[in-house]
């Protein structure tokens, strides 16, 4: 029930950005004073920490001890870039997408590497391509959750155990939020800056034993970036999985991701970051039940992403409206309450149906979420007033 009754009580921490996300609770500078800076990365001291920041995450989110791991440069989308330049090619691909970022991915196998042997399984915003039908001979590429679109994979229950090709699963939103099946991935990309609110620029690619052997037995048809490079001689370059990273990371940012990782660690692991996305989620669910003035974008709840929510406008008179007066109406809600100092950078992602995106990953407090809801219905109520009003 919508209400224009301005709410008394506002969330503490209004950042409820999708990316980069809300640091995490009791975030402060002073956390990162051990930060390394001026020193080299290639230091004693400073491999250390990016080793530390490698097994930490091997740790939280179970990693098999076969699998490495890698600090590389241009966060989850550089991560995602230097899969798919060193190991497509090989055999057909597969390339799933049901939102801008894995459109994105579609795009760079055909307009930039040109692959031809590519099939496209794709399914618009709020629904989930027909994993029943993909092809497993080949090397099969997809994001695990949707962040422009709130729809995730069910599970890993669809990908056989005896596929012949490589999965490669961009994890950005869902790492450290969800229950990732690591036997099922060869290849999984994210960022720092998405479900533990790290810093921009750094990303983290995680091979499977499988993915190594392509890397070590296959050469692509095409030339190689220097920042692609994982190999040399028909070798893993395996200093890259151990802390020697391709170009200069930030220490700072280094120590940021260590401090969150900590933080995680805190607060009882991946079990426990999962539980508090959920029930993030949880609030944003139980308030759509009950307000009839909007629905979620994601139409399957078993597909519904915990840390990108995403939302559309169901009123009436709001859906009668032209397509660009229905995005305009959803960002005024979302710049109202920007104004307000009450939810940060909530509109729905420029390429997505219009509407609003609230990140619900691990490092938002639920009171904050249970605070947002009230606030919600308020800017509706008057961002329709306004309508009327000049109508």
């Amino acid at each position: 029930m919508t209400t224009q009754t301005r709410p008394d009580a506002r969330p503490a921490n209004p950042c409820f950005s999708s990316g980069p996300c809300a640091k995490r609770p009791g975030w402060n500078l002073k956390n990162l004073e051990k930060a390394l800076l001026g020193r080299s990365h290639r230091s004693k001291p400073g491999k250390a920490r990016l080793v530390e920041a490698i097994e930490k995450t091997r740790t939280i989110l179970g990693v098999p001890a076969d699998y490495k791991i890698g600090i590389v440069p241009a966060s989850d989308t550089g991560a995602v870039e230097m899969a798919l330049w060193s190991l497509l090619g090989a055999r057909g691909v597969d390339m799933l997408a049901w939102e801008s970022f894995g459109s994105g991915w579609v795009s760079d196998v055909v307009k930039q590497l040109k692959l031809k042997d590519v099939r496209r399984l794709e399914a618009g915003y709020g629904k989930l391509p027909n994993l029943a039908e993909v092809n497993f001979k080949n090397d099969v590429v997809f994001t695990w959750n949707g962040t422009t679109s709130g729809v995730r994979a069910p599970n890993g229950d669809w990908i056989p155990a005896d596929r012949e090709g490589l999965t490669i699963c961009d994890a950005t939103s869902a790492a450290f939020a969800q229950d990732l099946p690591w036997a099922k991935l060869d290849v999984t990309t994210f960022s720092w800056q998405k479900v533990l609110g790290g810093e921009a620029a750094h990303g983290m690619l995680i091979l499977s034993p499988r993915a190594v052997e392509r890397l070590e037995t296959y050469t692509p048809a095409w030339p190689m970036p220097k920042i692609f490079l994982m190999t040399k001689g028909g070798k893993l370059i395996d200093g890259i999985f151990k802390g020697e990273t391709i170009n200069t990371p930030s220490m700072l940012c280094v120590e940021d991701y260590i401090d969150a990782l900590n933080w995680s660690e805190s607060i009882g692991g991946l079990k426990s970051l999962i539980s508090r996305a959920d029930g993030n989620a949880a609030v944003i669910a139980e308030w759509v039940e009950r307000t009839p003035w909007v629905d979620f974008l994601a139409e399957d709840v078993k597909t519904r992403s915990n840390t990108s929510v995403c939302l559309k406008v169901v009123d009436p008179t709001i859906t009668a409206l032209s397509d660009d007066d229905q995005a305009a109406f959803a960002k005024k809600i979302a710049d109202l309450l920007d104004k307000e100092g009450v939810a940060y950078d909530i509109a729905g992602y420029r390429d997505a149906p219009a509407g609003l995106r609230i990140w619900a990953g691990a490092t938002i407090e639920v009171d904050d979420m249970r605070a947002l809801t009230p606030w919600l219905d308020w800017a509706f109520a008057q961002v329709k007033a306004s309508l009327s009003a000049t109508a």
